[in-house]
């Protein structure tokens, strides 16, 4: 996975010096692959030991680590069949964070109610994570009707879940709901496509899978595939633990 879409993936760990590290780091690449720890922590008024740590929120084993993934990226050239299934399958793959699909697994256990909700294709997923967890016992709910949704939504509070997917994460139904939950100060679990998009902005915990969207003649005809694996990562998180 390339640096920038690490900090991406774990940027719900980083503190503000680790940004500023970060910032240095993509602003300076080529120079940074021939500094030491101890040049860099100068450079940036900090100490190697603060370095060492954000290499390994990003996980990266330590300094080294880091420094050679980054000469590797500016020395290879382009990914080949970016638009390929196994690419979009093996960036997924390399999305999934075990830590947050841990701790969602574990939302859901210990809420009261849960909500799923997404519309057109992204619905059947929604059905498909009641079923699974209904395999365990536990209780969950989704519709694909937005009356529905908002009827579930006023018996709901902030021992619930509900959780949304949107791969664009700008689906306007997607995102009314979640501004309701919001107010209502309802934990909110998203899944989309690896990108900057307004319904992160309103998840309490984002899930991402690597989906962008492909049209032809008309249709949508995005690979859903990325979807089913970060959701049975989830499911078989669940089914182990709970």
């Amino acid at each position: 996975m390339r640096f920038k879409d690490r900090v991406q993936k774990f940027e719900y760990k980083l503190n503000d010096t680790d940004d500023q590290i970060v910032e240095y780091i993509l602003k300076n690449k080529q120079k940074f692959t021939i500094q030491s720890i101890q040049s860099l922590a100068a450079t940036l008024f900090t100490v190697p030991n603060t370095i060492t740590r954000l290499s390994k929120k990003l996980g990266y084993d330590g300094f080294s680590h880091l420094k050679n993934s980054i000469k590797d990226e500016l020395d290879s050239s382009p990914i080949p069949d970016e638009d390929s299934s196994y690419y979009f399958i093996q960036k997924t793959f390399e999305l999934l964070d075990t830590d947050r699909i841990e701790t969602v697994a574990k939302m859901i256990h210990d809420a009261k109610h849960v909500l799923f909700y997404g519309v057109g294709d992204t619905a059947d997923f929604c059905e498909m994570m009641v079923r699974n967890l209904r395999v365990v016992g536990k209780q969950s709910e989704f519709s694909i009707h937005r009356h529905e949704i908002l009827h579930m939504l006023e018996q709901m509070n902030k021992q619930d879940v509900i959780f949304l997917i949107s791969l664009s994460g700008e689906t306007q139904q997607v995102l009314e709901i979640a501004k309701i939950a919001n107010e209502k100060g309802i934990p909110i679990v998203t899944l989309t496509h690896f990108t900057r998009n307004s319904l992160q902005n309103m998840g309490s915990i984002n899930l991402y899978c690597y989906a962008p969207k492909k049209m032809k003649n008309g249709y949508n005809i995005t690979d859903r595939t990325p979807v089913m694996i970060v959701l049975q990562a989830l499911s078989q998180s669940y089914w182990e633990s709970f």
